[in-house]
């Protein structure tokens, strides 16, 4: 199933432990910008912090609870997308991703995480994902909107980032929705 060839430009593969330093530059030079977003820089502050991550995302992939993909553009690695948990007994997940702030605006993540959509409804008889954003994250919060994505409301000081408490918008896709969704939602036409 991985690598997987989105297009000519976008390629999701595994992590491996020869990644690890391109993950811990690629997480440093982004540091200030994902920090608005998401709770875990501080606990990476050294390459060895980002293998220990990618030996996490192996476990995880063992104990068949979902994947962890590294985001290849154009043969960089420019982010990371994947399934938080898989709930087998429920058939659902939970996806998240993030991607480097100088790549953003040019569909890449869309088109990544419509994949993984595609490939998680196909091949892991997941019947629903959700899709959990900060209410003040307006792209990844348009970007589950984009993907036909419903919002079923916002829990309230859902997470602690640093500082501060944030809500979070609660968006889900089923199975027999993204089915019937149009193709140009679905290809990305």
């Amino acid at each position: 199933m991985f690598p997987y060839q989105i297009d000519r430009e976008i390629t999701l593969r595994l992590l491996e432990a020869s990644d690890a330093e391109a993950l811990f530059e690629l997480t440093d030079r982004n540091r200030a910008y994902l920090r608005q977003w998401l709770p875990w820089l501080d606990f990476t502050a050294r390459v060895e912090d980002s293998l220990g991550f990618i030996e996490a995302t192996h476990r995880q992939r063992a104990q068949d609870n979902g994947y962890i993909l590294g985001v290849w553009y154009g043969g960089q690695l420019v982010g990371i997308v994947g399934h938080h948990y898989l709930d087998r007994a429920n058939r659902s997940t939970q996806l998240g991703y993030w991607l480097a702030e100088d790549f953003q605006g040019r569909g890449i993540m869309t088109r990544t995480v419509r994949a993984l959509i595609e490939v998680t409804f196909n091949n892991l008889r997941i019947n629903r994902i959700e899709i959990r954003c900060a209410t003040e994250n307006q792209p990844s919060c348009r970007l589950a909107e984009r993907l036909g994505a419903y919002l079923e409301g916002t829990i309230r000081d859902a997470e602690w980032l640093y500082d501060r408490f944030v809500d979070h918008r609660i968006y889900s896709i089923l199975a027999r929705e993204w089915k019937k969704l149009p193709g140009d939602i679905k290809s990305g036409c």
